[in-house]
């Protein structure tokens, strides 16, 4: 019997490109220090929120619950890391609150991403007059200060964990925008594009497989790199007063330890963790950004080498 060899077909040929690019970035990240750092960092910090309910007590968020705890004790007082003016564990407080901190940063950077990515690649793509209003509308987003609109914003929208998440979101978009509308402008120009242009591909068919497939790599990295920016976003709004009061986040904590007096008390127990929990969270997504760009960005790479 004769063996008949089947011949691959070009959908079967892209995945298998996709698959070895793929496992091709995951070794190089497997490689990069700071990237692993990072990753093994997030990862403790994810798993702490996801473990919230069975390593702390939600009970002890509310001064009610709490009123047989001493005040202003510290970590060798009231075990592991002391209490507050009410007597409230600020474990509790700092486990719950990366929750929220998290939640908001992830979820106000992807309505970032996903808003600054359709005006860049709508404004890139199609040109003209969609391009100078969607450009005006975005430098209209720069050239107004970020604090001052989202204060106004949260301020109008009311304090809630959805609007601070909308009001940040919407705020964050633009550089984002302008990233990928100048990476769109120079692929549109690219032989390749210009060949199935001329082979009569419609604006999907170049869309579809030329331009997001291209462009794709390019938004990975900035969402990296933009969900520190909201974190510390979420964090300066809670600080201010205009985040949810009813719910625990790290940037809620320092503004109860401000006005609590917490710097004049020396109760450095009070806003230390979450001072180091943004700190901590904010740098490992800035080096998972930083590892991510290097791999998919081949001139930082030659650089590097």
């Amino acid at each position: 019997m004769s063996s008949t060899v089947q011949p691959l077909s070009a959908r079967r040929i892209a995945w298998a490109r996709r698959r070895r690019a793929l496992a091709e970035a995951g070794q190089s990240y497997r490689g990069s220090v700071p990237g692993m750092i990072g990753i093994c960092v997030l990862v403790l910090v994810v798993l702490m929120a996801l473990l919230a309910p069975w390593i702390s007590d939600q009970a002890e968020l509310r001064a009610v619950n709490t009123v047989a705890n001493p005040v202003w004790a510290s970590p060798s007082h009231f075990l592991p890391l002391g209490t507050d003016n009410l007597g409230r564990s600020i474990w509790a407080q700092f486990v719950w609150g990366a929750r929220i901190s998290l939640l908001v940063g992830l979820a106000a950077t992807v309505l970032a991403i996903v808003i600054g990515s359709a005006v860049g690649v709508t404004s890139g793509f199609v040109g003209g007059w969609t391009d100078a209003v969607l450009m005006r509308l975005t430098e209209w987003f720069l050239v107004i200060p970020f604090l001052p609109l989202a204060i106004v914003l949260a301020a109008v929208l009311g304090p809630s964990v959805t609007n601070v998440i909308i009001v940040i979101g919407i705020t964050s978009w633009p550089s984002t925008a302008r990233l990928i509308r100048a990476q769109v402008l120079t692929l549109k120009e690219r032989l390749y594009v210009d060949r199935s242009r001329a082979l009569g591909a419609s604006r999907r068919h170049l869309m579809g497989k030329h331009i997001l497939p291209n462009v794709a790599p390019l938004i990975l990295a900035n969402t990296t790199l933009t969900v520190p920016i909201a974190i510390l976003s979420e964090t300066t709004l809670s600080f201010l007063g205009l985040g949810d009061p009813t719910r625990a986040s790290w940037g809620k904590m320092l503004n109860e330890a401000f006005d609590a007096g917490a710097l004049s008390r020396n109760a450095w127990w009070y806003y230390l963790p979450a001072g180091l929990g943004i700190m901590a969270v904010v740098l490992a997504f800035t080096l998972c950004g930083q590892a991510l760009e290097e791999i998919l960005d081949p001139r930082l790479r030659e650089r590097r080498t």
